[in-house]
């Protein structure tokens, strides 16, 4: 990477800085950013919808014990994987990591592929209410008598740009968009431009957000790593990870931590859905899905610093531009 521009040096606020490192999967974020520790003297903040659930290692892809003893991650194994966890939720979570971190005299170094928690850290979130049990009842109610159709359709009538997005059979979904309106008065749609307009009130970050990229020129090498990488987590024992956690009767395919790339096609096989050759490709394909969704936020990012592909260069223009600016 070239050297920053004196331009871009000279307005760079004396606000404390936060590198964040962001990339597609199996782009080696987790490597980088351990060696970045003993260079900048950091800390790592883990920025993975996934890492949060404890139990759930293999298929995550988090650093062994010996690795987390010596570079510990903040915000992970933070939750059973009967839980749920919002991108408001890390937000908060977050800041109060950084913080932390901060008053040991470190820098805080946001490392993760969870592009939304990082969008949420940065832009802040619309004052969404929090869940209502009464309202949720309600709408429940009504799906049980006639079916969540209808609550579809009760969606549609407040909230047609929502109603275009979610689909019928999507219950989660329709239940959180139907219960913002009957909670609020505002669509979930006018949250989200209230949102995207910068309005979301008192949100202000008290430090700068610094983000890299490592952003791999050659998609098909990219997509041998992926493939390389989980048949290793096969042979780690992912399969009898996923069936430690299928064994539990208060989990299900339609948690979030079950969603999560990997469990769900293993989970499958395991209910029969899919033999195991079927799984294996099933998973690839959708780990080289998810890369290409972060790729995508990725090339719209603003202010973002790509980084080498090579870990030394790339530690080198991170250390290059630190220095830069003013801590």
């Amino acid at each position: 990477m070239s050297a920053t521009p004196e331009s871009e040096t000279e307005n760079i606020s004396a606000s404390p800085p936060v590198i964040c490192l962001a990339g597609p999967t199996a782009a080696g974020k987790t490597t980088l950013a351990m060696e970045l520790v003993d260079r900048l003297n950091g800390e790592i903040i883990s920025v993975d919808s996934a890492q949060i659930y404890r139990g759930m290692n293999i298929g995550t892809g988090k650093p062994d014990a010996e690795k987390l003893e010596r570079y510990p991650h903040r915000l992970i194994d933070i939750l059973d994987p009967a839980q749920s966890y919002s991108a408001s939720d890390f937000r908060r979570d977050a800041l109060t990591q950084i913080e932390a971190v901060r008053t040991t005299g470190k820098i805080p170094l946001l490392v993760g592929g969870t592009m939304l928690y990082f969008k949420a850290l940065r832009d802040g979130l619309a004052d969404m209410p929090t869940a209502d049990q009464a309202i949720r009842e309600e709408i429940e109610a009504l799906a049980d008598e006639s079916g969540w159709e209808a609550v579809h359709a009760r969606l549609a009538a407040v909230d047609p740009e929502a109603a275009a997005r979610i689909h019928p059979n999507d219950p989660q979904r329709l239940q959180r968009a139907l219960e913002v309106y009957l909670l609020t008065g505002k669509s979930l749609t006018e949250h989200h431009q209230q949102e995207s307009q910068g309005q979301a009130a008192g949100q202000s970050l008290p430090y700068d957000l610094h983000f890299f990229a490592i952003q791999p020129g050659d998609r098909a090498v990219l997509h041998d790593r992926i493939a390389t990488r989980f048949r290793q987590m096969l042979a780690d024992g992912l399969v009898e990870e996923v069936a430690g956690l299928h064994q539990r009767p208060d989990l299900n395919p339609e948690l979030p931590a079950i969603k999560s790339v990997g469990y769900r096609q293993v989970w499958q096989y395991l209910d029969g859905d899919l033999d195991y050759d079927g799984m294996v490709e099933r998973s690839i394909i959708a780990t080289r899905q998810l890369a290409k969704r972060q790729l995508t936020w990725l090339r719209s990012w603003p202010n973002l610093r790509p980084l080498s592909e090579s870990p030394a260069d790339s530690i080198a223009s991170i250390l290059k531009y630190v220095d830069s600016i003013s801590i």
